[in-house]
């Protein structure tokens, strides 16, 4: 019982996706970024205690790794796609080609199984659209910009470049979870205050995203011109 208590409680992720849809719905973006906060929690979580309650072993017919590609798909996926498509931050009339471009390409990078190089960094942008709905509902650029930065993350999805995990990622592993402590903070922050922030909580936001994105990069440049 105590085993599979814990795909309840990953599954229960699907059930946060619905209220986040549904305060989407309403055009309450800061609640449903609110409840797409949760999903991380639940996705940090559960493998731990999967793991230490041998879950796989004691119920072998359920499968938890799709179990968790079925809520991450709706909660890093399906919901922010929603918003996205739904915000009004968009050019009008690519606002839902955009839309169908990010669950097609996700629904691919999901199925793929090279996601993940052999020192676990994600192999292109790695789908987690809640992000990029968030950082263009912290910037709020015009529609022309805010349409191809959508646009070229779709591209980007299948671009062989690396991007950290900063969870996974051995290599500077503590200032990598001390960063993603940071930009959980500022996220809470930059929610409760209903995306209304200074400057300086922007830029740091954005700092973290690029040195996510870029880190693997810029040290292997690094090397490379040592070398």
């Amino acid at each position: 019982m105590a085993a599979f208590s814990v795909h309840l409680f990953t599954a229960a992720g699907a059930g946060v996706a619905l209220l986040a849809l549904l305060e989407a719905v309403r055009e309450h973006w800061a609640a449903m970024f609110g409840w797409l906060g949760v999903a991380p929690l639940i996705d940090g979580i559960d493998g731990p205690l999967a793991r230490r309650l041998d879950v796989a072993r004691l119920h072998p017919d359920w499968s938890g790794d799709a179990l968790d590609l079925v809520v991450d798909f709706v909660t890093y996926v399906f919901v922010p796609a929603y918003a996205i498509t739904a915000s009004g931050l968009l050019m009008p009339i690519a606002a839902p080609v955009l839309g169908v471009g990010i669950i097609i390409t996700s629904a691919l990078y999901f199925a793929d199984r090279r996601m993940k190089t052999a020192d676990n960094h994600f192999r292109g942008f790695p789908a987690l659209w809640n992000a990029a709905a968030f950082y263009l509902f912290l910037l709020h650029p015009p529609p022309i910009a805010a349409s191809i930065g959508i646009a070229a993350l779709i591209v980007f999805t299948f671009v062989p470049f690396n991007v950290l995990h900063p969870v996974r990622v051995v290599r500077l592993r503590v200032l990598n979870l001390t960063l993603i402590a940071v930009w959980a903070m500022l996220s809470v922050y930059v929610i409760v205050r209903n995306f209304d922030v200074a400057a300086p909580v922007t830029v740091t936001l954005c700092a973290i995203a690029l040195y996510i994105g870029c880190a693997d990069a810029a040290i292997r440049l690094f090397q490379r011109v040592r070398q």
